[in-house]
């Protein structure tokens, strides 16, 4: 009797390299543990869903398709969220949306933090202090907000989020840290920062 695979029997680098070797069972279970993240992440880099699901789908078609020549060490999550970005970077250049054809720098980040005040304490924080976080952090520069969602959301390390970005590792650290230090500056409430940064919805 055969052995019914899981979502989580296998971590993502096991799953990796039986989608390269032609497992679709493999890619399937891939699909389905990073398509909510993806489609969030790519919501927020484009206001058109239908688009975004359709360059999900396209990222995961050419991953299948060329699958034999994709590098058997990669940080899939990283991966995907690269791949998702680039592919809408893209088709908003075919759609003459932004100036850049292969810049990813064009493409702006959307989404809006929402730090819940159900999640605190009263003790910590008021209603107004909570209020107050969520504008400061709806208020950050895209490319800061952006690499703070890559971060304390989706769990990127520094170097990953540079790669995404297309900046090198020192512009992606000062993204982060120029974006904590406005927030930590403003921040009033004894409630750990970074604590809400990743309890915040979208």
């Amino acid at each position: 009797m055969k052995t019914k695979i899981s979502h989580t029997t296998f971590d993502d680098n096991i799953l990796w390299g039986k989608l390269k070797e032609g497992d679709e069972k493999s890619f399937s279970i891939l699909f389905e543990r990073y398509y909510s993240d993806l489609v969030s992440y790519g919501n927020s880099l484009s206001p058109f869903e239908e688009k975004v699901q359709d360059c999900i789908q396209d990222v995961f078609t050419d991953i299948w398709v060329y699958r034999n020549g994709l590098q058997s060490s990669v940080v899939v999550k990283a991966y995907l969220l690269s791949s998702v970005r680039k592919r809408i970077a893209r088709l908003n250049e075919r759609d003459h949306i932004f100036r850049k054809a292969a810049s990813t720098d064009s493409v702006a980040f959307l989404l809006k933090f929402s730090v819940e005040y159900d999640l605190i304490d009263d003790d910590y924080a008021t209603k107004e202090k909570v209020s107050h976080l969520n504008k400061l952090l709806n208020d950050l520069p895209a490319r800061q907000k952006e690499a703070l969602y890559l971060r304390y959301h989706q769990g990127l390390t520094v170097e990953q989020i540079a790669d995404m970005l297309d900046v090198n590792y020192q512009s992606a650290s000062n993204l982060l840290y120029r974006g904590l230090l406005t927030l930590r500056k403003e921040w009033k409430g004894t409630f750990p920062l970074i604590a809400l940064l990743s309890s915040s919805t979208f």
